[in-house]
């Protein structure tokens, strides 16, 4: 583990790694539940996200799922009368064709019911999770509603349902691989996405495509997600390949493009960020440009890496940025 200015913190069902310099890697590290969470897990990724942004040695997040899924949503076990609760809408999806081309319509998926609820608890359902389900202000998975410093990428290995959607739509670069499945199906089961997905979701893909995922319920495949502008590359994984040979594959792209982040000016890759944050939240484009002037680039002026990228173009080297401190 490298040197820290502030002690990451310990989830109890995540792994943090960290695979270079400056990057940090966290795991979802329940995978026989599907990488569901619970409530201490919301709490457990809300400070692994908050130390990200405080921690100055770090400039860029990965979020991916062990084994087959990378999260099929809200895991309400001890919460409820009933055993685990998953996927947002209590179904585990699986393909029944497990290769078909990354290319093809996904329409080869099959519904099987997971510990159905009793009346009394289905009757207690009025949001995507569960009433008793606590959440920091950041949203499921502390990344749903997150408004952050520094960027992070999810790394999509399979299953991405209900909650872990809405964990991707608000993040800030998504790569997914050739089996990986989106979907917000709470329809299907009388209930909604609350955890912040819906006005995020038609900024991203439009109306049009917004409206037929959360009204239809349907899965979604990586190729049509690409093409919405949901995701934004697709790793191709061939047949007979294992689940953490895929979890291998769409990690060793989401390093590549973490470290292409973790090689520019930390400075302007957080007022860069804002700055795109601002517009996609919905105020106006000038609104946007004059607060990101107002609140960041005075900052960014004063600067050491402003000064040390300046040098370096004209001496014709390569900079060497310092740790950000905005």
């Amino acid at each position: 583990m490298p040197p820290f200015t502030i002690q990451p913190p310990t989830p109890a069902h995540a792994t943090l790694t960290y695979p270079a310099p400056h990057i940090l890697l966290v795991t979802l590290n329940r995978p026989r539940d599907l990488n569901c969470i619970n409530s201490q897990g919301h709490a457990d990724l809300h400070a692994v996200w908050e130390w990200l942004d405080e921690e100055p040695s770090m400039r860029v997040g990965i979020l991916t799922g062990k084994g087959r899924a990378f999260c099929a949503g809200a895991d309400l076990k001890g919460e409820t009368a009933s055993t685990l609760v998953c996927a947002q809408t209590w179904l585990v999806f699986v393909q029944t064709q497990p290769h078909t081309p990354p290319d093809a319509p996904r329409t080869d998926y099959a519904m099987h019911p997971l510990h159905p609820l009793t009346a009394p608890e289905w009757n207690n359902r009025t949001s995507s999770t569960s009433a008793k389900t606590t959440m920091p202000n950041s949203g499921f998975g502390g990344l749903a509603r997150r408004k952050g410093k520094k960027p992070v990428i999810c790394a999509v290995n399979g299953l991405c349902l209900g909650g872990g959607t809405e964990m991707i739509i608000n993040s800030d670069i998504v790569i997914a691989s050739s089996r990986a499945v989106f979907g917000l199906p709470e329809v299907k089961r009388g209930v909604v996405a609350l955890a912040g997905a819906l006005p995020r979701l038609v900024r991203t893909v439009g109306k049009q495509r917004a409206m037929e995922m959360v009204l239809t319920g349907r899965m979604v495949g990586p190729v049509e997600a690409e093409r919405w502008g949901l995701v934004n590359s697709v790793v191709v994984v061939g047949d007979g390949v294992g689940e953490e040979e895929v979890g291998r594959a769409v990690l060793g792209k989401a390093l590549k493009v973490a470290g292409e982040i973790a090689g520019n000016s930390p400075d302007s890759v957080l007022v860069s960020r804002e700055g795109v944050k601002l517009g996609w939240e919905g105020i106006g484009a000038d609104e946007a440009t004059a607060m990101l002037n107002e609140t960041w680039v005075k900052r960014l002026n004063e600067g050491e890496n402003i000064k040390e990228g300046l040098r370096a173009f004209v001496e014709k080297r390569k900079p060497v940025w310092v740790d950000s401190k905005l």
